[in-house]
């Protein structure tokens, strides 16, 4: 989830906001708390800095077993890729907050502090991209995220991305709160079920190719023409 917008907002990414502060330290608590604030959606943080677990390795061994470059969108603290460059894959993984980055890099990890909509290496040579932890919400327009990642990849490329369990196609205005109950600023956000982002996916080009579930988590495998339009 850690790439959560299209361009860091303004004291965003502080030393002491509540995600960088999550980046460092490893630890939660951490939520997305919706405007209205009825509803909090807990995050995962220390899932996502410890080694990939047993669905992580499903989208890891997907992109082995292609054996081609593979841009990880969100690389939050860096498991991902990192996991994929130790087994000889090259990988780059981009997000916008720099201790993300820091941690990714420490670990031995290649990435960049960079919005998926910035000017990235690459663009158009990916064969896989990776939208693991929730980063389908990036920006809060699915479409306009999945078109961009149609940019970045390769004729022929494809995508994993991890969607909600449950069949939801959400647009919300969000903050982060963590245990001591400090907020964020306001950012948007989505949140879509297999359903919905096979319907949105359709209109960036991608086609889905199958999809699996893994220890209570959701995935698709989507794939653009060999042909660009």
């Amino acid at each position: 989830m850690s790439a959560y917008l299209s361009t860091p907002v303004l004291g965003w990414g502080r030393t002491d906001d509540p995600f960088a502060t999550a980046m460092r330290t490893g630890r939660g608590p951490l939520w997305l708390r919706t405007e209205d604030g009825r509803h909090r959606i807990p995050l995962h943080v220390e899932r996502w800095c410890a080694e990939p677990d047993s669905a992580d390795s499903t989208l890891v061994n997907r992109a082995l077993w292609r054996g081609l470059p593979t841009l990880d969108i969100g690389c939050g603290p860096g498991r991902l890729v990192t996991a994929l460059q130790r087994h000889g894959l090259p990988a780059l993984g981009v997000d916008v907050t720099p201790a993300a980055v820091t941690r990714t890099i420490g670990l031995g990890g290649s990435a960049l502090c960079r919005s998926v909509f910035d000017r990235l290496p690459g663009e158009g040579r990916w064969a896989t991209g990776l939208l693991a932890d929730g980063n389908l919400g990036i920006g809060g327009d699915p479409s306009a995220l999945l078109c961009r990642v149609a940019q970045l990849l390769a004729p022929g490329g494809r995508l994993l991305v991890e969607v909600e369990p449950a069949e939801v196609d959400e647009r919300l205005t969000v903050r982060l709160e963590d245990g001591a109950g400090r907020l964020g600023p306001t950012f948007p956000w989505a949140r879509l079920g297999k359903s919905a982002t096979i319907r949105i996916a359709e209109t960036a080009g991608f086609t889905a190719a199958g999809g699996w579930h893994s220890d209570g988590r959701d995935f698709l495998e989507l794939v653009l023409p060999h042909a660009r339009n």
